[in-house]
């Protein structure tokens, strides 16, 4: 199963009032593991970026003089993704933004769903978490995926955190595990016990009186409200 895992960045809100791509960023899967394959590129949208939108991702007009023109690199976009799952957080802001500028530049594809099919992050987690913050960032915090990094919304940032994102949204493997890494390798060698070697000592830290007190203040707060704890027992 090969999967995409997709953003854009655009000039503004609405591909209806002229609004433009100018930054597409896609990671692979194959088999829920990345395979290492990505495609990214800044685009000119021939007309001025929003000073709303260069907040969110830092691009700035000047930046984008010298890039190549959606025309240009259409063909390569579409190769990279047609056929594939694609995994699109809000799918429908960037699956409008794509299919414009497929019509308006007469692209061999005129809508994604030509070549593509589609799974919508944000439609899953409202599933998963109704009346819940779903943005990405939220959804970092939730599965403990590090955003730290993310000063600016960037396409290929963006994706690669989705695709971690989503990978424990769906099962709870991570991103870490390449493709690469083990499709050659013998079931039987992977699962099999592996010997840790250990130099040294292992530094033992214990807890301080202050986090002894808090842990028995928390266990107090569950006893509360339920039976005995756990911790207890």
């Amino acid at each position: 199963m090969r999967q995409v895992v997709l953003d854009t960045e655009t000039t503004g809100i609405d591909p209806k009032d002229g609004h433009r791509i100018i930054e597409i960023g896609c990671v692979e899967m194959v088999n829920r593991k990345l395979t290492g394959n990505t495609y990214h590129q800044y685009v000119n949208p021939f007309r001025e970026v929003e000073e709303e939108a260069v907040a969110v991702h830092g691009i700035t007009n000047e930046f984008l003089k010298d890039k190549p023109s959606f025309k240009e690199i259409a063909p390569a976009f579409i190769d990279f993704i047609r056929g594939a799952e694609l995994i699109i957080h809000n799918a429908p802001f960037d699956i409008g933004f794509m299919d414009h500028e497929f019509a308006i530049n007469k692209s061999s594809v005129s809508k994604t769903s030509e070549i593509c099919s589609v799974i919508d992050t944000l439609v899953m987690a409202r599933e998963m978490r109704p009346g819940q913050k779903n943005n990405l960032d939220a959804l970092c915090k939730v599965y403990g995926v590090d955003n730290a990094h993310r000063t600016y919304h960037g396409a290929l940032l963006d994706s690669e955190i989705l695709a971690e994102v989503y990978l424990w949204m769906t099962g709870g493997q991570t991103a870490m595990n390449w493709a690469t890494e083990s499709d050659n390798t013998d079931p039987a060698a992977k699962n099999a016990p592996r010997k840790v070697n250990l130099t040294g000592s292992l530094k033992v830290v214990k807890a301080s009186a202050d986090e002894l007190s808090n842990h028995e203040a928390y266990l107090d707060k569950i006893e509360k409200k339920s039976s005995q704890a756990l911790w207890r027992t």
